[in-house]
């Protein structure tokens, strides 16, 4: 007799007929936690602008997502959200890069970044998040002041955590040349100027990003060292690149890179899981495209599912709901992230003028 297949009895998850092929495009046993999340959890959010769906997915689960920079009694929901309260933890705007997110944790421990304070018509921001502050502030000493606030804030949200959620986005970044100090956007998009003397353009690979993790990940362990991870991949794609290659195969460098990294990282510790967002978005199992007809935006219906699918795994639907698309929440799955990175359509070249 022929030895019998090590594929022989696996279930039908483990192959593509039946696993995708054939199956919903949500199937509901794709994900499996490493570690229970409940509503008990307090969870600091933080990553790319497909992040702020997750953040708010898990609020409207009645999950407690930090929220340490709140804005002021009275303010208008959309103005705040505007100003970047309420989208993240802490008022830290959109972090791409895991560089950008260790360099945050490392100003905390005293680093500091060079160039904090960008200019642009006799306004002043701050650097490191210029999107928080649509319209500039006065002077580069308020940018100082509000700077030192949120660095407070984002170290008492650190030690209330138990879990981070951290969506990686990009691995394209513009860089400080002298000094490495990394910027969430590149200098002349919103504020500041470029100047190729002083910034270079940076395409980080799977060893540079999981040095930074490791990095981070040791550094946080002094301020809170029970914290979980789980791990997102944006499946937003590039909006622009300074790579030289087509937009299209660096988007796919970009999410296979980051893709592989969550992987090593899950496989090297019991605190970090990984969530597949970006799969699901991507699925061929999607009878329609799951993007909307920029071809970057993912559909709110999809994004909805995708975070059903999430809550589904940890029991955090009602009861009674069987699947991913029964598993509703209060979140606005039509509510549109904030994305400095979709300013660069403005530089194309048919852009309207």
């Amino acid at each position: 007799m022929s030895p019998r297949s090590p594929y022989s009895g696996l279930p039908q998850r483990a192959f593509w007929r039946g696993g995708v092929a054939g199956a919903p495009a949500f199937p509901p046993d794709l994900y499996r936690p490493k570690f229970p999340v409940t509503q008990d959890t307090r969870v600091f959010t933080a990553g790319s602008c497909f992040a702020q769906h997750v953040g708010a997915a898990m609020k409207a689960a009645g999950i407690q997502v930090i929220d340490a920079e709140p804005a002021r009694r009275g303010l208008p929901p959309e103005t705040a959200k505007r100003f970047g309260y309420g989208v993240y933890s802490a008022r830290f705007g959109n972090l791409y890069t895991v560089k950008q997110f260790r360099q945050l944790v490392d100003e905390l421990n005293g680093a500091k970044p060079a160039l904090p304070v960008w200019e642009r018509d006799g306004r002043f921001w701050d650097a490191q998040r210029p999107g928080v502050e649509p319209d500039g502030l006065a002077s580069p000493d308020i940018v100082a002041e509000m700077r030192t606030q949120h660095l407070a804030a984002v170290t008492e949200a650190f030690a209330q955590a138990d879990m981070i959620v951290f969506t990686l986005g990009l691995t394209e970044a513009w860089e400080h040349t002298e000094s490495g100090t990394v910027y969430p956007t590149a200098p002349g998009t919103i504020a500041g100027t470029f100047d190729a003397d002083v910034f270079h353009f940076a395409n980080y690979g799977v060893a540079d990003i999981l040095e930074d993790f490791t990095a981070l990940e040791e550094s946080l362990s002094d301020l809170n060292p029970d914290l979980k991870w789980l791990l997102t991949v944006s499946p937003v794609p590039l909006a622009a690149t300074a790579s030289g290659q087509h937009v299209l195969p660096a988007t796919v460098r970009s999410k296979s890179v980051l893709r592989t990294v969550c992987d090593m990282l899950c496989d090297s510790s019991d605190r970090i899981d990984y969530f597949p967002s970006y799969e699901l978005a991507t699925s061929p199992a999607h009878t329609t495209s799951p993007f909307a007809g920029d071809l970057r935006s993912v559909r709110p219906e999809i994004v909805a599912q995708i975070m059903q699918c999430f809550l589904q795994a940890h029991d955090l639907c009602e009861e009674g709901a069987e699947q991913p698309e029964e598993c509703a929440t209060n979140a606005d799955p039509s509510d549109e992230a904030i994305c400095e990175d979709i300013l660069l359509d403005a530089f194309a070249p048919d852009a309207p003028k």
